[in-house]
């Protein structure tokens, strides 16, 4: 058992997530509830696509061990699959801001790819006016995002992705830093009440 959180020990995982990744591995060979070409199987059908995963060695309440699993990003083309942690936040649900966000991004972009394509006289002033518009957008809805990833820590206190970026002193939360197995995996087991012994990505 590690006596402390442990990412990594003498410059390896810990035994506890190597047995906890090799038991990932083989369901990830095994498994058949959704398709994914991780370039591991001869003759697979689609592109080779490689994805991180992550595990977590916990200690429950009632002090038994187990792992948690998680996947960075998405996986399958879903974000909840089964003997994964769900995300920090759900991205894909239908009719959520970032949805609509996305969809007024795509009308800005063909708006503006008529504007470019247009042999109309004064055309460089609306592209540029347009381009401002949805970098304005783009900027926002992506703030947004990051106010709606929210954490836990191992106190049970909650701050938003960009508060901890701002405690940290750094800029901005780089795109898609919410999304990674670590974090999805510590969240999780903050919610339920779980120790983290040993983390494995």
């Amino acid at each position: 058992m590690p006596e402390q959180f442990t990412f990594l020990e003498n410059n390896k995982p810990h035994p506890l997530c190597q047995f906890a990744a090799e038991q990932l591995q083989g369901y990830l060979l095994d498994q058949d509830d959704w398709i994914h070409n991780f370039g591991l199987k001869p003759d697979q059908e689609g592109s080779i696509i490689g994805k991180m995963f992550g595990v977590l060695v916990v200690q429950t309440s009632e002090n038994e061990l187990g792992y948690l699993a998680a996947f960075s990003g998405k996986l399958a083309g879903g974000n909840h699959h089964s003997k994964f942690v769900p995300p920090v936040f759900d991205s894909l649900h239908q009719n959520s801001f970032l949805n609509n966000g996305m969809t007024e991004l795509t009308r800005m972009n063909e708006e503006i790819k008529k504007a470019e394509a247009s042999k109309e006289e004064n055309q460089k002033e609306r592209i540029s006016t347009l381009k401002i518009a949805r970098r304005i957008h783009s900027k926002a809805l992506q703030n947004e995002l990051f106010n709606h990833y929210n954490f836990l820590n191992q106190k049970g206190e909650e701050k938003s992705l960009n508060q901890i970026f701002k405690a940290a002193s750094y800029k901005n939360p780089p795109a898609g830093a919410g999304e990674c197995a670590g974090p999805k995996l510590l969240q999780y087991a903050f919610q339920n009440q779980m120790k983290p012994l040993a983390i494995a990505e």
